[in-house]
């Protein structure tokens, strides 16, 4: 008989390898995250650096600054929080970092893509948690006096953005409504973007489960928004992009969520954008396809607009 530390408890793989748990506690991730530096980019001129953002947890993010043509002009700042169900991937991987680059250069705008600890070491709430610490981190710049001096410089805290991917767009989601209920002082949020986003239904979801365990379950409103209508009236912006692909295992919640935002009462503007014949996050990994250029188009007017 095997002992409890090569024998499996639980094995977690859904649609990619993430982890599994041996029956002595011991976790073994199955998928290690690549990261890359930052970098000045030729191509583009968008410069990016990190900057720490809780010292005693080690928490950092990832700024990202386009080429500036005026040094006085302030522009819009997005607040990236990157997908990976909730365990995996990093601000400063090689997926977010390209994409973040090219959004940033398209748009011209500033971004913070903000790092939080990962489940199932870390489980949820945790990340919410960590990512609220980042966006104030991020809003203490507000009176341009703040520790780093790009947000001080060139960030626009009369147009800021929340915006994710998959579980970051569920994170994204989580601070919108945080910051309608408990405020961000010398910020106005005025959009959020879900790219591709993960929310639960009523069915059961083994992962959620098990590194979210304080949760109550498939109609918790961190996890399933469409479970409490009313509650999105709270939410602290007034437009939202909600961007889903037509094979995407994730389409329908993503279009559950759109709906419900617009029974809720809200008083802002939400659009759907649907594209069709790609899967899950397909911008990430074929960004210079026609579809993802498409949809970066999308992604930039919104931010602009």
């Amino acid at each position: 008989m095997a002992s409890n530390t090569t024998e499996i408890a639980r094995e977690f793989v859904n649609s990619f390898p993430l982890f599994r748990v041996y029956k002595d506690g011991r976790i073994e991730r199955l998928r290690e995250t690549e990261t890359v530096p930052p970098s000045n980019d030729p191509q583009t001129g968008v410069q990016s650096k990190d900057t720490i953002v809780l010292p005693e947890s080690s928490l950092s993010a990832r700024l990202f600054l386009p080429k500036i043509t005026d040094p006085t002009a302030k522009i819009p700042l997005v607040i990236y929080i990157h997908g990976g169900a909730f365990c995996i991937e990093s601000p400063f991987s090689p997926l977010y970092h390209n994409y973040l680059t090219s959004l940033v250069n398209k748009a011209n705008v500033i971004a913070v893509a903000i790092q939080y600890r990962k489940a199932p070491e870390y489980p949820l709430p945790i990340a919410y948690d960590d990512a609220w610490t980042a966006i104030k981190w991020v809003a203490s710049h507000a009176n341009r006096d703040g520790p780093e001096p790009w947000l001080n410089d060139h960030a626009d805290f009369e147009r800021v953005f929340f915006a994710g991917d998959s579980a970051g767009a569920n994170i994204a989601h989580n601070m919108t409504m945080k910051a309608g209920a408990d405020g961000l002082i010398g910020v106005k949020l005025v959009g959020m973007l879900l790219m591709n986003p993960f929310f639960r239904n009523n069915e059961p979801d083994e992962l959620i489960e098990y590194i979210f365990p304080s949760s109550s379950g498939c109609n918790d409103p961190r996890m399933n928004p469409a479970s409490a209508i009313k509650e999105l009236a709270g939410l602290a912006c007034s437009r939202v992009l909600v961007c889903v692909s037509e094979k995407d295992f994730l389409k329908d919640r993503g279009v559950t969520y759109y709906e419900a935002v617009r029974k809720s009462g809200w008083d802002g503007v939400i659009d759907i954008v649907e594209t069709p014949g790609e899967k899950h996050v397909f911008y990430l990994f074929d960004p210079s396809s026609q579809k993802a250029m498409d949809l970066m188009d999308q992604v930039s007017s919104f931010l602009n607009r």
